[in-house]
């Protein structure tokens, strides 16, 4: 593991191999302000790889190590995420949107990862839906959608909402801590799927985790 500037690893926990892939913003000023902190021993952080602004992409953490990205939260029934996945760290401060030349690159990254590890388009996923209390990266300026239209992420349509099924049995299924308290949920869906939705749950959002279900349980393909 030699060769990868950042000393902040370990060794995956059990011998696992990586199934998720968690996409970040650095919230920093710059994206050398975010790589000094990634590589400093002290700061006991980390990802795998480190996309700047312009498309530069760095690997500061060998993939088959156990980088510090993504701390306490759930995805699809796994509590130690870090160990179960690789992290992509965008430059961003959360507050714009992401330039061409960084989703390109990002675009180009996760098609080599998920080849490499056969990751499927319903494991690449946000900070923010494995950890929705503490984290909102990548954030609603981020193009889910359009990732999903390459095959590297999912976006569902609508699908038929099975009698009786509440927010919470359709956020779990789908692969989100069930639990959470359903306003955390509510807002963790939002934030990736409906940013302009506001109030309460309603059918809409009901109707777009029944389709999410679909990805979970059978890999469909993307949906526009």
């Amino acid at each position: 593991m030699n060769g990868f500037p950042s000393p902040n690893f370990g060794e995956r926990r059990e011998g696992v191999k990586p199934s998720i892939i968690v996409i970040h913003y650095t919230a920093m000023a710059s994206c050398a302000e975010a790589r000094a902190r990634l590589c400093d021993p002290e700061a006991e952080v980390s990802a795998h790889w480190l996309i700047a602004e312009d498309g530069a992409v760095e690997a500061l953490v060998d993939e088959a190590a156990r980088a510090w990205h993504a701390g306490a939260g759930h995805w699809a029934g796994l509590s130690d995420i870090n160990s179960h996945s690789i992290g992509i760290e965008l430059a961003n401060r959360g507050t714009h949107p992401f330039p061409e030349p960084q989703m390109a690159a990002l675009e180009g990254l996760l098609r080599d990862i998920m080849a490499r590890w056969a990751i499927p388009p319903v494991r690449v996923i946000g900070h923010s839906d494995m950890a929705p209390a503490r984290k909102t990266d990548p954030g609603p300026r981020f193009d889910w959608r359009r990732l999903a239209m390459q095959g590297l992420a999912v976006w569902p349509g609508p699908a038929e909402i099975p009698t009786g099924a509440t927010l919470r049995d359709l956020a779990g299924a789908a692969g989100y801590d069930p639990a959470l308290d359903e306003g955390l949920l509510l807002t963790a869906v939002r934030l990736r799927f409906r940013p302009w939705a506001h109030g309460p749950v309603d059918e809409a959002d009901l109707a777009l985790l029944a389709g999410l279900v679909r990805f979970a349980v059978d890999g469909a393909g993307p949906s526009a």
